[in-house]
């Protein structure tokens, strides 16, 4: 097991990868625990959730609602929870988001953790204190940075996952790496058949390297002032694409990262080559590169970004396999690389 600490401003929270659910007791108070789960991981995996009140949502980003969360907060009033109650999410990101969110907002804030159930909640939801609930379509409109007190990274629990739930994490971990570590990237190339057959040792690895380097980027800038805006790579075009078509957050960044790399290319900051070597390892992967929807319906959805700035947003290049920029460009700009590509 491998211990990382995420530094908050107002709390550290810490990252138990290589942990398992059976130990959770260690991490949470003897009584007044509430958890909130999704009906999937119930069936899957609930024999295995500690003797506490549960309330299983439904899966998917639907749950990511103010009525869900309204839900959720008639059930602890009825419940009798207070501010001495823990909650414990377990579940994938949009478990972990909500659970996140209700926790930080209910009675002011009370104390959480989660035990991350899917890929993408382990490398990604689960790691960094950020809360949301999606508004009218738009991801996370409504959050806050709160960090748990801990986040359980039980890798046994990625074996039962489909394998469309495994490849949308693997979107993140090359993310990670383009962001940081160009070696990993080549080892991702490497290890295709290992990864997608899911080997345990291999997935322990890859999860604690993202968590790492995501850790390190939000002790440096917890509330996204500046560095931990590079985390944001694939994801402002891939939001958009996932607003548009309802595709998964992980096929959508996916997209995303494609686009992020054409539009780097066209600026002179990544050369075809390194174009080519993202291309090859997001098809080997069985991740998608590209869409049959009107690009200006993306755009159209981009402008409504959460973090636009008026008539611009920050946007990340890549510079090469391992190095990224943020840059504010404007939504002129943006349109004139779609509509008319160099």
């Amino acid at each position: 097991m491998e211990e990382i600490i995420v530094k908050g401003s107002k709390a550290e929270s810490t990252i138990y990868v290589g942990e398992t659910i059976e130990n959770i007791g260690k991490y949470i108070p003897a009584e007044n625990v509430f958890i909130i789960t999704d009906s999937n991981v119930m069936a899957f995996q609930g024999s295995r959730f500690p003797n506490f009140p549960a309330f299983a949502v439904e899966p998917g980003e639907g749950s990511k609602t103010l009525q869900q969360a309204t839900d959720l907060y008639q059930w602890l009033l009825s419940s009798r929870a207070d501010r001495s109650s823990f909650i414990l999410g377990i579940g994938g990101g949009v478990v972990c988001d909500l659970a996140g969110f209700v926790a930080a907002t209910y009675m002011r804030g009370v104390d959480f953790g989660f035990v991350a159930t899917s890929l993408l909640a382990q490398v990604d939801a689960s790691v960094g204190g950020k809360n949301g609930i999606n508004f009218d379509g738009y991801k996370n409109i409504v959050g806050t940075f709160t960090q748990p007190k801990f986040v359980i990274c039980d890798i046994s629990m990625l074996e039962t996952l489909p394998a469309t739930e495994y490849t949308n994490g693997l979107t993140e971990i090359i993310k990670h790496t383009l962001i940081a570590d160009e070696p990993i990237f080549e080892y991702l190339g490497e290890s295709i058949s290992e990864i997608k057959s899911f080997k345990y040792s291999i997935a322990e690895k890859l999860v604690a390297h993202s968590v790492k380097i995501k850790s390190g980027i939000v002790s440096a800038d917890e509330t996204e002032k500046g560095l931990r805006k590079k985390l944001n790579l694939g994801h402002t075009w891939g939001h958009a694409v996932e607003k548009i078509t309802g595709f998964s957050h992980g096929k959508s960044v996916s997209v995303g990262l494609e686009f992020a790399a054409r539009y780097s290319v066209s600026k002179g900051y990544l050369t075809n080559r390194d174009y080519m070597r993202l291309m090859n390892l997001l098809r080997e992967l069985n991740l998608p590169i590209c869409i049959k929807v009107n690009p200006q319906r993306i755009l159209d959805a981009l402008k409504k970004d959460k973090k636009k700035a008026a008539d611009s947003i920050d946007f990340v290049f890549m510079k090469g396999i391992g190095e990224v920029v943020v840059e504010r460009v404007s939504f002129d700009e943006i349109e004139s690389f779609v509509i008319k590509p160099n």
